[in-house]
């Protein structure tokens, strides 16, 4: 298994999130030894959604507001379908994400998840999976689609839903753990 000792990553994640797109990438990363922090436009608690059904109130670390990119390794998007809608739309957290695709950070994106990395204009040219209803958004913005579990571009690594977990956390950890070089390479 990969080492993140080193490692500080961050999942960024608002209200509507998919939750197990949180909590098994958190718990998967927490395994190889990553930091991992919760950063959300709302701070406190953000309600977690198990497909249409809600689920439970999931704790944010910090605030969107307080906290800068740049003490981040790497970034994890998780689904649902309204926490990326809200966050493609929230300036403060489309900044963010840019910060890691001009940066050439590993991000790490799951089913809509995907959506934020359009409007930080991390897709054109980039191989990439999703849900299957993002794929006209992402060819549109020029990215090229793949129905696969997972699907790894240098440091982008996507996925379609949540029964490709397992491919996701895998590969994202692989991606995290990466050395500069690898990364500024891919």
């Amino acid at each position: 298994m990969t080492d993140l000792s080193n490692r500080t990553i961050a999942v960024l994640a608002t209200n509507g999130v998919e939750q197990v797109e949180l909590t098994e990438p958190v718990k998967a990363l927490k395994a190889a030894s990553a930091r991992v922090v919760v950063v959300s436009p709302d701070g406190g608690q953000i309600q977690g959604m198990n497909h249409a059904e809600k689920g439970d109130m999931l704790t944010v670390d910090q605030d969107l507001a307080s906290v800068s990119p740049d003490r981040f390794d790497g970034l994890v998007l998780p689904g649902g379908v309204a926490n990326p809608d809200y966050l493609r739309v929230n300036p403060q957290a489309v900044q963010f994400v840019r910060h890691f695709v001009q940066a050439g950070k590993p991000i790490a994106a799951i089913c809509h998840g995907p959506w934020t990395l359009i409007e930080a204009d991390g897709v054109r040219g980039r191989r990439m999976t999703s849900w299957p209803s993002l794929r006209t958004d992402l060819t549109n913005a020029g990215a090229v689609w793949e129905d696969k579990s997972v699907v790894v571009d240098g440091p982008l690594v996507t996925s379609r839903k949540p029964d490709d977990l397992a491919d996701f956390c895998r590969e994202a950890i692989r991606a995290f753990g990466a050395d500069n070089q690898t990364r500024r390479a891919a």
